[in-house]
């Protein structure tokens, strides 16, 4: 049953415990049910995120001709010889990286494909992704001259490219990979800034050819035959685990050991942030393949208030629960360059200064960021999500130090259904 509102009372003593049943990594889970497709044979897809979102990209994976068996441990994706041209929409759910990374894998493949979602992710900004499409030769049409979903794609032959995208991010640039490796002709694409990098990880895993030159250009080669079937266990979700990492940094004496994290150095720069906070933290590896693997360990410390301007593209998801770390923290804290904040699942700076606001924090907004003064002490509010997961769990983190009502917490079972389950663990 869905969490409509959530009630958190205050934890009044410490924790010291393990965690070895985080969320799987959901972008990688996505990028599983997808990349299996560019196979010609099955892929054994271990620990894959049984969440709302995810499990919408493995029915899109079924609607396109995929034979999808499950055991409940094991995940068996065997593709079809050719993708098939679908006979029902395909539902993202709330998921903006598989609506943008199947645009991508979409156009080029001949068919018509209509992609959609859940109110919220119908609200979304799309043209990041179909103008660049666009202009290599896809047809794609929706509301706001294909800005927002429902989108039509026709898709098709594509032409090579160069693109220098305007944003540093890992769903435009894996979009646009989808696309290239589609070409005849090697293909270029740039950022200013190295987002997520899952997509070249795994694609280059599967026998891609996908180099970033010094230069900053991702060279993207066509591919010449299927690509090897994945074989790999999803690791825990560095994104997802953050909220308990937070919630140890701030609850006094409190330890916490997250299990089996992706270490990817694009994903745990939030941790870094927290750490030059203060908080103490220690990186255990303990396998490389695909990705990094291993522990994250992260013991409380007086935090002190901290500037993020850099590497915004790194920890944009992070930014809502690092938010209540620097409520909480001494002194003044500021996130810039952070504009992408606004077309999140709910306007992310709006949404967390409010509700900070409403928990007794001084704030000052800007149309790219906020500046939090810490050290007043948390009061309990009751705060409204607007459907975003990350302003919900955040905010039930922040209920550990002073209590809180959430309302509108539907979206956690989306995204992260055993989050109130490690919740209680804590209180244990």
């Amino acid at each position: 049953m869905s969490v409509k509102e959530l009630k958190i009372t205050k934890l009044d003593k410490s924790f010291g415990v393990v965690v070895d049943n985080i969320a799987s990594d959901k972008s990688i889970s996505h990028r599983c049910a997808m990349f299996s497709l560019l196979s010609d044979k099955p892929s054994y897809i271990k620990n894959f995120l049984r969440g709302e979102d995810t499990m919408d990209s493995l029915k899109i994976a079924a609607l396109l001709g995929a034979m999808i068996e499950d055991d409940g441990e094991t995940i068996k994706i065997t593709p079809p010889k050719e993708l098939k041209e679908p006979s029902d929409i395909l539902d993202c759910g709330n998921a903006g990286t598989g609506m943008r990374l199947y645009a991508g894998l979409l156009a080029g493949i001949d068919g018509s494909f209509v992609l959609t979602g859940d109110k919220y992710l119908r609200s979304r900004p799309m043209k990041r992704v179909t103008d660049p499409l666009r202009s290599i030769g896809a047809k794609i049409d929706g509301r706001e001259d294909g800005n927002k979903a429902p989108l039509h794609i026709r898709g098709g032959k594509l032409k090579s490219f160069k693109y220098h995208s305007p944003i540093d991010s890992a769903q435009v640039k894996s979009a646009l990979i989808l696309a290239g490796i589609k070409g005849d002709e090697k293909s270029y694409y740039k950022e200013d800034l190295l987002s997520r990098d899952h997509t070249e990880r795994m694609l280059n895993g599967m026998g891609a050819k996908i180099i970033t030159n010094e230069d900053g250009w991702i060279e993207i080669n066509p591919l010449t035959s299927p690509l090897n079937p994945l074989n790999l266990t999803v690791p825990a979700d560095p994104s997802s685990a953050f909220f308990f990492a937070v919630a140890a940094a701030i609850i006094p004496n409190s330890k916490i050991t997250l299990k089996n994290i992706t270490l990817n150095p694009t994903r745990i720069e939030a941790y870094k942030i927290l750490e030059k906070m203060g908080a103490k933290i220690t990186y255990i590896e303990q396998e490389n393949l695909y990705e990094p693997i291993g522990d994250i360990v992260v013991e409380y410390a007086s935090l002190q208030g901290v500037e993020v301007s850099e590497n915004i593209a790194w920890l944009i998801d992070e930014l809502p629960a690092l938010s209540i770390a620097m409520a909480v923290a001494s002194g003044e804290s500021y996130v810039r360059n952070a504009k992408e904040l606004r077309v999140k699942e709910s306007d992310r700076i709006s949404s967390v200064v409010n509700n900070l606001a409403l928990c007794g924090v001084d704030f000052e907004e800007y149309e790219d960021g906020y500046k939090i003064f810490g050290g007043k002490g948390l009061k309990k509010a009751t705060i409204n999500s607007n459907g975003d997961h990350r302003i919900a769990m955040s905010f039930a983190i922040a209920g550990l130090l002073c209590g809180m009502d959430i309302e509108d917490t539907a979206c956690i079972d989306t995204s992260f259904p055993n989050f109130v389950e490690i919740l209680e663990l804590l209180k244990d």
